[in-house]
């Protein structure tokens, strides 16, 4: 681990960041050149101690954990994400691993839509990185671990995964989903994480097993869906999909598709920054 290196290149990388690319108002009052320390470690989800410590050069190794969740923040490059991690005395994860990391440029979109609902997701369907409107319109799901971090996976082994969407739909929505790992099963032929996802699914779920025999492929780009939200109710939701060149990774934004949704959006909105308002109060001894 090279600590004094690190430490400049996290200080630097900090400080060439704008506000407004990470969604932080900038007044006119703001002294600090890029983002404050505090904003890295709200950003990161890690105490502000420890991004102090890593500036000065005085902490412990960090996890890969952490790193990623530092590049995110820095909204860092490939490049510069394999560099911090050469720095921390870490091998860059490997190619699986790296498309695991919501590209910089995506995470940077995901800002600038603002209250619209965007998220990254790999072309496995794991969700890489959401901005606040997704996390209030479908809760936080970048924390599953293994094969749950797949949405595929928590459809066909978890019933509670299939809430969201109402029981005439669900049929088709399963098929898509196949579809869907199939498309990319074709594009990472030989692959082992691809057809090791699959191989677990064949023996966790017979309805898996079934729809995969039937060979169907279609990669989603647009869709009209319906959403049941346990808050504001029923959505129909248009979602566009825009995809890398590579395929690996996609961008998925949710726009209401008539009046009523865009009413109950607004309302989630509004609910959404009331609790944070509390939260905060509370937080602050108010």
């Amino acid at each position: 681990m090279e600590r004094e290196q690190l430490a400049d290149f996290l200080r630097r990388r900090r400080e060439a960041i704008r506000p407004a690319e990470v969604g932080i108002a900038d007044g006119p009052r703001r002294r600090t050149r890029g983002l404050r320390r505090e904003e890295v470690a709200m950003l990161a989800g890690m105490s502000v101690d420890y991004v102090v410590r890593l500036e000065q050069g005085r902490s412990s190794q960090p996890s890969a954990q952490l790193l990623v969740a530092l590049a995110r923040a820095l909204r860092l490059s490939d490049d510069e994400r394999d560099h911090l991690f050469h720095l921390a005395g870490h091998r860059p994860p490997p190619a699986d691993g790296t498309a695991r990391l919501a590209r910089a440029g995506l995470v940077r979109m995901l800002d600038l839509l603002g209250g619209t609902p965007a998220a990254v997701m790999s072309d496995l369907g794991e969700m890489l990185a959401q901005n606040r409107a997704s996390l209030l319109l479908m809760s936080d799901h970048t924390g599953f671990r293994g094969d749950r971090r797949y949405m595929i996976h928590r459809w066909f082994t978890e019933p509670e995964a299939r809430a969201f969407c109402p029981p005439e739909d669900r049929e088709l929505n399963g098929r898509r989903l196949v579809a869907d790992l199939r498309a990319a099963a074709g594009r990472r032929a030989g692959d082992p994480t691809v057809a090791g996802l699959v191989e677990r699914l064949e023996a966790a779920s017979a309805e898996f097993r079934a729809l995969w025999t039937e060979h169907e492929v279609a990669v989603r780009r647009a869709d009209r869906k319906t959403l049941l939200h346990p808050r504001v109710g029923r959505l129909l939701l248009d979602c566009e999909t825009l995809v890398t060149p590579d395929q690996g990774q996609q961008l998925l934004v949710l726009t209401p598709a008539d009046a009523e949704t865009r009413e109950r959006m607004e309302l989630l909105r509004v609910l959404g920054s009331e609790e944070f308002s509390t939260g905060t109060a509370q937080r602050d001894g108010r």
